[in-house]
Formats: structure tokens, sequence, C-alpha cells
């Protein structure tokens, strides 16, 4: 699997978990020099509380659109580790 926003590559792994029908992939697989640091967080009732990174590709920033979970529920403990997307990173194969 595949994540790309903007034309680039952010994440690529042949091993993602799929929770409520998003691709998580592992950490070690996403490209952290389009990352950056954001301060958002959500909560979620069975997964726990979301922590979130910013894209930063090619000039042009896509706020929030990377999550983790850094200590997931117990229900949600195959997410440990592992990033999604969302905000327009297309995932696919």
């Amino acid at each position: 699997m595949k994540a790309i926003w903007n034309g680039v590559v952010i994440a690529e792994s042949d091993d993602t978990v799929v929770v409520e029908g998003n691709h998580y992939f592992p950490e070690t697989s996403l490209k952290r020099e389009y990352t950056t640091f954001s301060n958002h967080r959500t909560s979620c009732a069975w997964k726990g509380q979301a922590h979130y990174l910013s894209l930063l590709v090619n000039g042009e920033m896509n706020p929030d659109a990377v999550w983790y979970y850094p200590e997931p529920s117990e229900a949600a403990k195959e997410t440990k580790g592992r990033v999604a997307f969302w905000k327009g990173v297309k995932v696919t194969e």
C-alpha cells in the first residue's frame, strides 16, 4: 500500500492493518522528511487519544493529515506503532 499526497509517496508498506476502513501503516514506513509537528489531539471512545502530524510537501502544508495512537486502548492495540492518513492523502495499492 502507498499513501500519496501532492504527488509524493508519504508512506509505503506491504504490512498495513485496516481499522474502520483506514489503513494503518507501520510508523517506520512514514517518510519523516515530509512531516511536521502538530499539537492537535482528538479522542475516540474505543481507541483512545489520537495525536497528529502535519504534512509539508513541495511547499504546501496539509495540517493534521496524519494520525496515530501513542497509547491505544486494549481494543485498538493493533494500531500501536502505526499511522493513518486523511485530508486528501490517497491510499492505494
